[in-house]
């Protein structure tokens, strides 16, 4: 996708969904959360390249207990809008997990595959735990059995946008959620 001006850009800016005040809001809960569950417990959060970049930075800052933070990257949806259906891990943990309580910060689930894939890699590992919090749960969409620990924003099933979430990497600056002009 290429874009020759500004306002060609903001032209598929459909609508903004999630203000980026409403997002603040919930990564505070969050945060608050894992501070009152993991309060002496080792912690690994794990981010989801390169959609969660954004959130696991926003959400990492409102952790007041020791934690640790590691990456991955896996994609399933190669330039498209679509899921592919195929899952590739293209970034793995450096990480013995097996002393730690995994957070794995997700953007968005979607059909769940991804996700599913990336939850069976870890559990061979043998971590203390494996929780889920994401951003944003599109439930309708779901092909797998698939459900997070903790969710901010459950929506429709709309192509979303923005705070990490691209189309074609474009967009990802937004500071708030939109929904996508197909």
């Amino acid at each position: 996708m290429e874009f020759n001006s500004k306002e060609e850009w903001e032209k598929k800016i459909k609508r903004v969904i999630i203000p980026e005040e409403e997002i603040r809001k919930e990564i505070r809960k969050a945060g608050e959360m894992i501070n009152s569950v993991y309060d002496g417990s080792p912690i690994l959060l794990v981010s989801i390249l390169k959609g969660s970049f954004i959130f696991m930075a926003d959400l990492c800052r409102e952790v007041t207990v020791p934690c640790e933070i590691a990456f991955m990257a896996a994609k399933s949806y190669f330039e498209g809008t679509e899921s592919s259906g195929h899952v590739e891990i293209t970034m793995d943990l450096k990480h013995d997990i097996s002393r730690y309580h995994v957070i794995i910060i997700e953007d968005i689930i979607d059909t769940g595959r991804t996700l599913n894939e990336i939850i069976k890699l870890l559990k061979v590992r043998e971590p203390l735990s494996i929780r889920v919090i994401t951003l944003l749960d599109k439930p309708d969409r779901r092909v797998v059995e698939l459900k997070a620990d903790y969710s901010l924003f459950t929506i429709p099933d709309y192509f979303v946008i923005g705070y990490g979430l691209d189309y074609g990497e474009f967009y990802r600056n937004l500071p708030y959620i939109a929904e996508f002009e197909e």
